[in-house]
C-alpha cells in the first residue's frame, strides 16, 4: 500500500502552519512535506514531527526569493555562493528533522544567460550539493515541472533529469517525480515512471485539471496506486495538491489507503 504524506504547503491551509502537523496526524497521515521549512527554528519543527507522530520525508533547498516570483537559483551562474550557503542551509534543517531527501528547484531561465552557462552552472551546483548532502546522508533529487504553471523553468522532463543525473556523475542525484507536471507535460504516466523507476526516488500527485485532489480531474490515480504497488515502489507519495473546498472535505479519496 502507498505512503502518503501531507504536503502542508498545500494542505490544510485553513489553520496556521504550525497547526497543520497536529491536522495531518488527526487525517490519519503518518508523513509531511512542505516547500521550505526555513521560516521556523529547526527546533520547533521538529517538537511538531515527536508531538505527533510524524516523519518529516522532503523539503526543499533555498529558492531565491520565492515572494518575488523566484523558482530556485541553481541554474543562476551569478549566485553560485548564495546557492552553496542554501546547501548548508538545508543540510542544517535535513538534518535536525531527520529528513532523508531535499529537493533542488533548478529555477528560471535568464535572460543573458547561454544554455551552455546555464548547464554548466546547474551540473556544477548539482555535483556540490550531492557531494555535501551524501556527506550528511541527505539524498538530493531534482524536480521536473511543466511549462504551464511555470513559464520559463529550466527542467520540464525526465529525459532532461536523466541527462542531468548522468552529467553529473553522482551516486547520490535522483528524480522526484510528480504526475501533475507529467500529465501536463508527457501522460501516459504508468509507462512513464516504468521508464524513470531506476531513478525515481520520490512522488508527488494532484489532479488535473485544478491541481485539486484525486478524483477531481482526468488521473486514474487508483490504477496508478495499484500500479505503484505492483512495481514495488516503497517511497513516500507527497499529495502536493490544492483542495477544491475544505482539506477535510477532499479526503474521502484517500481514506481507504490510511
Amino acid at each position: 500500500m502507498p505512503n502518503f504524506a501531507a504536503n502542508l504547503t498545500m494542505m490544510f491551509n485553513e489553520v496556521d502552519f504550525l497547526d497543520r502537523f497536529a491536522a495531518a496526524a488527526n487525517s490519519g497521515f503518518k508523513g509531511v512535506e512542505y516547500l521550505f521549512p526555513y521560516d521556523y527554528e529547526p527546533a520547533q519543527l521538529a517538537e511538531k514531527l515527536e508531538q505527533h507522530g510524524l516523519a518529516q520525508v522532503l523539503h526543499n533547498l533555498p529558492a531565491g526569493d520565492w515572494a518575488a516570483g523566484e523558482r530556485g537559483i541553481a541554474c543562476h551562474p551569478d549566485r553560485v555562493g548564495e546557492f552553496q550557503e542554501g546547501v548548508g542551509k538545508a543540510i542544517e534543517y535535513a538534518t535536525a528533522l531527520n529528513c532523508p531527501q531535499v529537493n533542488c528547484l533548478s529555477g528560471l531561465a535568464q535572460d543573458g544567460v547561454s544554455d551552455e552557462d546555464r548547464d554548466a552552472t546547474i551540473i556544477s551546483n548539482l555535483k556540490f550539493a550531492a557531494e555535501h548532502l551524501g556527506a550528511a546522508g541527505i539524498r538530493l533529487l531534482i524536480e521536473p515541472i511543466n511549462t504551464i504553471d511555470i513559464p520559463g523553468f529550466v527542467l520540464n522532463y525526465p529525459e532532461q533529469a536523466r541527462d542531468l543525473i548522468e552529467r553529473v556523475g553522482s551516486d547520490n542525484l535522483f528524480l522526484q517525480h510528480d504526475l501533475y507536471h507529467m500529465q501536463i507535460m508527457q501522460g501516459d504516466l504508468a509507462r512513464n515512471i516504468e521508464r524513470n523507476q531506476d531513478i525515481i526516488r520520490h512522488i508527488q500527485i494532484a489532479d488535473n485539471p485544478g491541481r485539486h485532489e484525486p478524483g477531481t480531474g482526468e488521473i486514474n490515480y487508483s490504477y496508478l496506486f495499484k500500479y505503484l504497488d505492483d512495481i514495488g515502489y516503497d517511497g513516500w507519495i507527497g499529495c502536493e495538491y490544492v483542495p477544491a473546498s475544505t482539506t477535510d472535505a477532499g479526503l474521502s479519496w484517500i481514506k481507504p489507503h490510511l
